[in-house]
């Protein structure tokens, strides 16, 4: 049996994009439905154009590279950007998953998968960047000194965005709110 992998990679159930110095070289359809966007807009674009703001993919971009060059690999939940169609412009929670090609040069080359989260877990509450960073390591079960120290910003400067999380999200607590923030 011959398998076809650019047929794989073109009908997978998730997101896929191949990179280049985090630059889109090649995605499938599942990505360009995702983000309302035709595979010409998307290739040989900067990753950017998903991301809510220019100031989070720099630093995500930042922090995620020491990952990749230690492991191989990253994944989070965030907050990403439909670029195109009748949803233009909203942003939703996605699931990011990626594997550096070599370890060395973590951005140089990579395969990344694309995961909507959004019937699970809509964006409630319009958050700034800091505060959507805060709410995904929060989910993710982090203290205020681990998201100040991977953030490189104070614990004090985390809990102030924490009680801003929890006021729009009415929570009561902090696991309250990693419930609301999570959808439920």
């Amino acid at each position: 049996m011959t398998v076809d992998y650019r047929l794989a990679f073109d009908l997978a159930p998730v997101g896929l994009a191949l990179s280049r110095e985090r630059t889109m070289v090649d995605c499938n359809q599942a990505l360009c439905d995702m983000f309302g966007a035709s595979r010409e807009q998307l290739v040989g674009q900067s990753f950017q154009i998903l991301y809510p703001s220019a100031d989070e993919y720099e630093r995500l971009g930042a922090r995620m590279a020491p990952l990749l060059g230690r492991s191989g690999t990253y994944g989070d939940d965030r907050i990403m950007k439909r670029v195109g169609g009748p949803q233009a412009g909203e942003t939703f929670w996605c699931h990011v998953t990626g594997r550096a090609v070599d370890r060395s040069a973590p951005h140089a080359a990579g395969i990344w998968s694309f995961e909507d989260l959004s019937e699970r877990r809509p964006v409630q509450a319009e958050l700034t960047a800091r505060e959507r960073e805060v709410a995904a390591l929060l989910m993710d079960g982090l203290t205020s000194k681990q998201i100040g120290k991977l953030l490189a910003i104070s614990h004090r400067t985390v809990e102030v965005h924490r009680a801003r999380l929890m006021r729009k999200y009415r929570a009561h607590s902090t696991p309250d709110l990693v419930h609301r923030l999570l959808g439920g």
